[in-house]
């Protein structure tokens, strides 16, 4: 286990590490938004993985609420953690490219608005699971704020396009309309979100069965009392 743990730090280390090579030594610079353009590479991995987070929290409050087994609840809860975590990276890159790029460091565009949204749900979502009176209530509120929770998240994908202002459309994705990334740019892009990508998977796997050992460690003392 401590080994198989180790091997998997290491890949991801190693992705990382050639994906942030990749970025600031061999992808060509933006010729119209110079250097500051690098941080697109962080920024929407992050933003990717953070509405990923959100939907596999619906996917395991739905299963809670369904089927009443505690493997979907526990699901919800490590995604919301991890997902927190890259939403969060998410709008602190984005205000670092904001203010490198428009002066300012928020301009309460639809989208950005709609991210910050996003991040007090999965902030409300932890702080349902931390303070409500028994861990029962807690996965049965949290289930329902995390299926209601999600019904931001296509709408922050969408923002850019429904609503157009300052903020760039998506330029990749299944329903981006912009070419404007070259062959090299996209090929870092796509090193950049698996990188993030595998990282996130890492955290969530060791995040739930740290949350299903604690379950197991609560019966036994609760038995042993």
């Amino acid at each position: 286990m401590i080994r198989s743990n180790i091997f998997l730090v290491a890949i991801c280390s190693i992705l990382i590490i050639m994906s942030n090579y990749l970025v600031l030594l061999w992808v060509p610079t933006d010729s119209v938004l110079g250097l500051s353009q690098k941080i697109f590479y962080l920024h929407v991995p992050q933003g990717m993985l953070g509405l990923g987070g959100i939907t596999i929290v619906m996917i395991g409050s739905v299963g809670y609420l369904w089927r009443r087994e505690d493997y979907w609840d526990k699901l919800a809860y490590a995604a919301a953690e991890i997902g927190a975590v890259f939403i969060t990276a998410a709008l602190v890159t984005g205000i670092l490219w904001s203010k490198a790029v428009w002066g300012v460091w928020w301009t309460w565009a639809p989208q950005q608005t709609l991210t910050l949204i996003l991040w007090f749900i999965y902030v409300a979502y932890l702080m349902v699971r931390a303070y409500s009176p028994t861990p029962s209530h807690g996965s049965r509120y949290g289930a329902i704020l995390g299926i209601i929770g999600f019904v931001d998240a296509p709408i922050v994908y969408m923002a850019a396009k429904w609503w157009r202002d300052v903020h760039p459309e998506a330029v990749v994705g299944p329903l981006s309309e912009s070419d404007s990334l070259d062959r090299s740019m996209y090929t870092v892009f796509l090193v950049s979100l698996i990188s993030y990508g595998v990282l996130f998977a890492y955290l969530l796997v060791e995040r739930y069965k740290l949350l299903r050992l604690n379950t197991v460690l609560e019966e036994i003392r609760y038995d042993e009392e």
